[in-house]
């Protein structure tokens, strides 16, 4: 069964000082944290903040090159947990033709952001997720949200883009 989700907010984990996305149910009962990567947490937190830079990173640029092609996307959803990995698919739809297209979660969510798509995630991902020692309780994700968007891309340094300097 799936469950529709939002983006709650994002932290970094205190231990590997890797980005986190938490997904919550529209009824904030049920939490889940994904570990991405810096680059899709930032995508994210840019999204989220509605930040508009004067070139189109990857994640709008995607999402411009669907649009001019009269493609939507639908929605996404999290479908699977393996091995500490969660898989994703994003479901497009052009013409009343539905395309599924794998995906890591932290890409589809980014795009599902800038498309106002819905994000669904397999109620057996959210079981599954329990049993991963994740380094944080799904109890204390509240303290995280209000600012930590805001901090995050403070934080952001040219040098965490490496070559790809902005």
């Amino acid at each position: 069964m799936l469950l529709e989700m939002k983006v709650s907010g994002l932290t970094i984990d205190p231990i590997t000082n890797t980005p986190i996305v938490i997904l919550k149910d529209l009824q904030e009962s049920k939490a889940i944290p994904i570990w991405i990567g810096l680059f899709e947490a930032s995508a994210i937190a840019t999204e989220l903040e509605h930040v508009v830079f004067s070139r189109p990173m990857t994640h709008d640029l995607m999402h411009e090159f669907l649009k001019a092609l009269d493609v939507a996307v639908s929605r996404i959803e999290i479908v699977d947990i393996r091995n500490n990995t969660f898989f994703a698919t994003v479901y497009l739809v052009r013409d009343g033709q539905t395309y599924r297209i794998d995906a890591r979660p932290s890409d589809a969510i980014a795009l599902a952001l800038r498309a106002n798509a819905s994000i669904f995630v397999e109620e057996s991902v959210l079981e599954k997720s329990r049993n991963i020692d994740f380094g944080i309780k799904l109890a204390d994700i509240d303290k995280f949200k209000e600012d930590k968007v805001k901090e995050f891309l403070e934080n952001l340094s040219a040098e965490d883009f490496g070559k790809y300097k902005m």
